[in-house]
């Protein structure tokens, strides 16, 4: 067992700001885990962990003019609601409000004293860590939202509800 998950969420900017969705080829996920993750390449990747493993998330984008980060990651529980009760759903599109971060999760940067941005404040978060728990379920999918935002404005935020990990 590889000590670190490292999960790479490749993301077309300019698609998805015109879109106004990471669906339709904007997003692609992919881990370099090597106990059988599923759906590599897609929106929909389960990325198999084991307990005390560190599982870390980066974020590049295509378009090296438009910057993209990651908001949040917020684990959902098994009827889709997030940690804050908000609904899960296949999300994707823009305009979506904040969330607190993941139990668990750290972002690789200051953000705020609740963990998100200020107003006008320049987010620098490429890269997430989270160690998994030992008390994660073996064999249950624990999706999580992904929530990015691109650029500015009232239209640069993203979610995604499909990916998610797996304790073998």
């Amino acid at each position: 067992m590889k000590p670190k998950v490292n999960i790479i969420v490749l993301v077309d900017v300019i698609g998805a700001l015109s879109d106004g969705t990471l669906h339709n080829g904007n997003l692609s996920i992919v881990d370099d885990g090597a106990l059988g993750s599923t759906g590599q390449g897609t929106t929909e990747l389960c990325t198999v962990v084991s307990p005390g493993q560190v599982v870390g998330w980066s974020v590049l984008a295509v378009d090296l003019q438009t910057p993209v980060e990651i908001r949040s990651i917020t684990f959902l529980g098994p009827d889709g609601t997030d940690s804050t009760g908000g609904t899960g759903g296949t999300g994707g599109t823009g305009g979506s409000d904040g969330t607190t971060d993941a139990d668990g999760t750290t972002a690789d940067g200051a953000a705020g004293a609740t963990g998100l941005p200020e107003a006008g404040e320049q987010l620098d978060l490429d890269d997430w860590t989270a160690v998994v728990p030992a008390s994660m379920v073996p064999g249950v999918p624990h999706r999580y939202r992904l929530e990015l935002r691109m650029h500015q404005g009232p239209h640069s935020l993203f979610h995604l509800d499909t990916s998610a990990l797996l304790c073998g």
